[in-house]
Formats: structure tokens, sequence, C-alpha cells
């Protein structure tokens, strides 16, 4: 252990000091889970724990995070970073950091009946029967952890980025030819067997199958299912790189397989964004072969130009495509052209009826306000799918992470809203915001700065938000919103969000969206209905914005 009370000076306000744990491992999500913790103490200004990769010490150093004591560590180490505003505080935030550590190494050490191995091998002998593992270590690790797995037997979820595509590529390759299955790498959210992993939100089992390269997209896909009366049989992450030309879709087509035999398996949904064109062209073949119905959600896509097989559906939002999975839409397959209609029957109960019984929707902004609708988001593919929104109703929409189409803004010193101009979607997980710190999903308050700032914003005509629950995600990712709403004056714009959750999640969904409501926000029931809201808030006929 080294490094207490070392500062940096000239890199900004407060004292730095970074500790080592010598040999120390603990996955991402639990040392985001630390960092958030210790950010949110009095006179922390910023903390963050990292295996000492070079990859995370340049994240480090990028952060004025890094002091000569940090640079001394190695691949297999942890680093503790902190910036306090004093020395009192600085010392009291790494002695918390080391309490929190001991206790997760205790309860590694206290053995299998808790659930927890001292390493991979022990696991597999504590837990004969398993066949599935989690591959959450530094980006360069992975592959190498990977192919242990792969060799004990085990399909594996790879839930760490910062893999090279040629690794993945060779991974999916050797699990195609052991018959295992590989999602990721950068694979954040999964439903195998009713069982949620990393970040996911509790449905009921059903018998939609959903295969998804991508996180939130799942996330949202499988809640609204679940508000629809439905329920998925599997929840299958692939990555957001399967379909790419350098990967060809091979994690994609094994899972297809996979749920095309699976007898619990009635409907498939494949939600991604679009795939490269070898890779598209053998997709849509490998569908003509489909023995059952299948709904695709590509990102910004929202026609078929009459290339797609009998039996497979193109759906312009998730919201379609979860009412196309349960039965819902016209006579003819295609997504119903009235927004409030569901699944049918059959199926279950529509969209609308999802519900919570005990808190009723609140009644939307009555008028508008023309200006630029400001979207801030903690789900990539959601903010993606609001630009598609935007885009199809004719309108311009610059992002950070854009689609194709939309413009891209550049981040800037002075925030993520920092030089934009007309209708702006911010995905507020991107790298440039996470480098060093928690996602947005594990510290919701990095988002309260942004919001401060667009509800201040004169040219806003509305903003949206995306608040998603569920394993992994905040306790409470309403209080920080709810605490920038309360503060704001009453000339803010109207503010719509999403809540991507269920009433099965431990955040509970029904607490949240009465505490957006009552502090006066509107909460639509998807992430595509709180766009269009804020389309028809924000539109102008005089040109504009609208």
């Amino acid at each position: 252990m080294s490094g207490e009370g070392s500062v940096a000076a000239g890199f900004g306000p407060g004292v730095v000091a970074n500790r080592i744990r010598r040999g120390f491992y603990l996955d991402s999500v639990a040392l985001m889970r630390v960092s958030a913790a210790l950010s949110a103490r009095d006179d922390v200004l910023s903390a963050s724990l990292m295996i000492g990769t070079p990859s995370n010490l340049a994240i480090l150093e990028d952060a004025a995070l890094l002091t000569d004591d940090g640079r001394a560590a190695g691949p297999n180490d942890l680093v503790i970073a902190i910036r306090a505003g004093a020395e009192k505080a600085l010392a009291a935030a790494l002695e918390a950091a080391e309490s929190s550590l001991a206790g997760a190494e205790s309860g590694g050490r206290d053995g299998h009946a808790a659930g927890r191995f001292p390493g991979f091998k022990a696991a597999c002998e504590g837990m004969p029967g398993a066949n599935l593992a989690i591959v959450s270590v530094p980006g360069p690790f992975a592959a190498r952890e990977a192919r242990r797995v792969l060799a004990a037997g085990l399909h594996v979820l790879v839930f760490s980025d910062n893999v090279p595509v040629e690794e993945e590529a060779a991974l999916k390759r050797e699990g195609l030819a052991r018959g295992q299955l590989v999602m990721g790498p950068d694979c954040g959210t999964a439903i195998i067997g009713g069982t949620p992993l990393a970040f996911a939100n509790r449905v009921r089992s059903g018998d939609i199958g959903a295969i998804a390269a991508s996180g939130t997209g799942l996330q949202e896909l499988s809640v609204l299912v679940h508000r629809g009366g439905g329920g998925l049989s599997h929840g299958i992450g692939v990555g957001g790189r399967d379909l790419s030309d350098e990967v060809g879709g091979l994690a994609t087509f094994m899972a297809l397989g996979a749920l095309e035999t699976d007898p619990a398996t009635r409907h498939i949904v494949i939600v991604s964004k679009p795939p490269g064109p070898r890779t598209e062209e053998a997709l849509v073949a490998r569908l003509g072969e489909c023995a059952k119905p299948v709904t695709l959600f590509l990102v910004g896509r929202d026609r078929d130009d009459g290339g797609l097989p009998l039996g497979t559906n193109l759906a312009p939002t998730l919201r379609d495509a979860a009412r196309l999975a349960l039965g819902g839409g016209d006579g003819d397959g295609r997504p119903s052209g009235d927004p409030g209609t569901g699944a049918s029957a059959a199926r279950g109960a529509p969209l609308e009826a999802g519900r919570i019984a005990d808190n009723p929707q609140s009644a939307p902004p009555a008028s508008t306000r023309p200006g630029r609708i400001i979207g801030l988001y903690c789900g990539g593919t959601l903010c993606a799918e609001g630009q598609a929104i935007v885009r199809r109703a004719g309108r311009a929409v610059v992002s950070n992470a854009p689609i194709p189409g939309a413009g891209r803004l550049e981040a800037g010193t002075g925030g993520p809203l920092a030089g934009s101009s007309g209708h702006t979607f911010i995905d507020l997980g991107a790298d440039e915001y996470t480098a060093g710190r928690p996602h947005p999903m594990i510290e919701p308050g990095l988002r309260s700065g942004p919001l401060a700032a667009a509800l201040a914003d004169p040219s806003a005509g509305a903003v949206v938000l995306d608040v998603v629950l569920g394993t992994g995600s905040h306790p409470d990712p309403a209080a920080p919103i709810v605490e920038v709403l309360e503060s704001a004056g009453h000339a803010r714009p109207p503010v719509i969000a999403s809540v991507c959750g269920t009433e099965l999640d431990p955040q509970d969904y029904a607490a949240q969206r009465r505490a957006l409501e009552k502090a006066g926000a509107f909460v639509a029931e998807s992430n595509a209905d709180a766009v269009e809201e804020a389309l028809r808030i924000a539109a102008s006929d005089e040109g504009g914005f609208g």
C-alpha cells in the first residue's frame, strides 16, 4: 500500500492521493459502486478505483487523479484514486475505501456458503452444475479469461469492454466450434432462463426470445413486453459489434439457432444497430430459413425495402418491436398506427394497461413551448432511438453519439451541452463522460449538472430523460432528477421522462414514477412515447427547431 497523502499539484482544486492494493481484484461493477459511494461523500470531488492496466492508468492521468505512487501500479494491482477538498476529507475517504474493499475481500474468503469463491477453478468445483460464467476484467485480459471459461465447457458472458475486435471474432469462432455461446465483449445485459445478468430488469418468463447487440435496448424491450402481459424466454446479449462485418454475427446466428429450437420460445426479436452489408445479407438469408416469426429493431432503420423474408417484420421503435412480438399490430403484421394500442387480447393486455394500478399516468403538458429538444440519456440505445424518431419527423438533430444522418456534437470543456444548438441528444454513458467515473446508471447524479443547464436554457422547448431501473443500477435513480427539478424555477421547460423498469425491480417502479411526477415531470410509457411527446410540445409551425 502506498501513496497516502500524495498530492498532484496544478491539476484542479483540492488534494489527490493514490493507494495501491497489490494483487487485489474486484469486478468492475463492484469497483464502480465503491467509486460512486466515495464520490458522494462530503468534500470528495472525485474518486475512482481501477485495476492498474496501462489503459486505466491513462484514464486516471487524463482525469487528473494519478500521482507518482499510482504510476507504480501493475496490471495485477488495484489503484484507489481520490480527489478531495481538504486533507481531512481525503484521509476519511481513503479509510472508507479500504473498509469497503476489506469487506469485499472478506466475503471472498468466507467461502462457498456465501456463493463466493477465491478463483474460477474453485467456483467450478463449488458449482458443478453451472453452465455459464461472467468475465468482468480489464479488456487486455478478457480474452484470456474467456478462453479459460470455454475450455471448462461453459458458455461465457464477457462484460469487459476494450477488447480488440479481432479477439472478439476469434473468441466467437472458438465458442462456435465448441458449441458454446460467447456473449460480448461489452455485453452489459442478459436474461437467461429468467435470471437477470449484469444490468437487467426483472421481468416475467414468457415465450418471447430476444437477441440484442444492445444493453438498454434489451432492457427497454423486456420491460415493454412485461407491461404488455408477456414475458421473455431468454434475452441473449451478443455485444454491440457482433453484427459488424468484422465479427460477422457469429453470436447472433448461434443464438438464433438456439431460440429457434427452444420449445419455450414462440417469437424472436433482434435488437441492433444496422448490420454491416455482408452480415446483413447473410442475416436476411438466415431469417428466410427461420421456422419462427422474427421482429427486427435496427436503430435508425424504419422501413423495409422489400428485401425481408416472409415472417420477418421491421419495427421502427422498441415500443413497436414489443407490440409485434406480443401479437399486436394491424392485420398485415405491421405495427399499429394507434400509439395507444398494445398487444392483442390473445397475447396480453395493451401496453397502457401495464401501468402500476395505483399509479395512474400524469397528464401530459397541455401547452406547447416552441424550442429545441434536449435529451439527456443514460442508455446509449435509447439515445439513438430518440435521434431516429426526431429524424423520422423530418427534424435535424445533433449528438455526441450520432446515428447516420445526425450531426456530430464534439465534447466541449463547458459541459455536454456547450456549443450545441437545435435538437440535441446526449449519451452521458459515452466514454468521454465516464472515463475515470462510474456510469450514470450507477451514479445518476452525473446528469444533475447537464439537467440544470438544460432547464435554464431559454432555447429549450422540452427535456427528455431516461430512468433505468434493474439489477446493477442505482437504488434510487429518480432522486437526483427530483432534486434538480425542485430547485428549478417555474419557467423551466417541460420534462418528459420514461422509466425503464417493472414492479419486480428492486428500485420500486411505482415509487420512482410517483417521485418524478410529484416533482413535475411527465412520465411516458416508453422512450418512444417520451420523444414523440417532446416533439409535440416543442414543435413550431414557424420553422426553427420544430
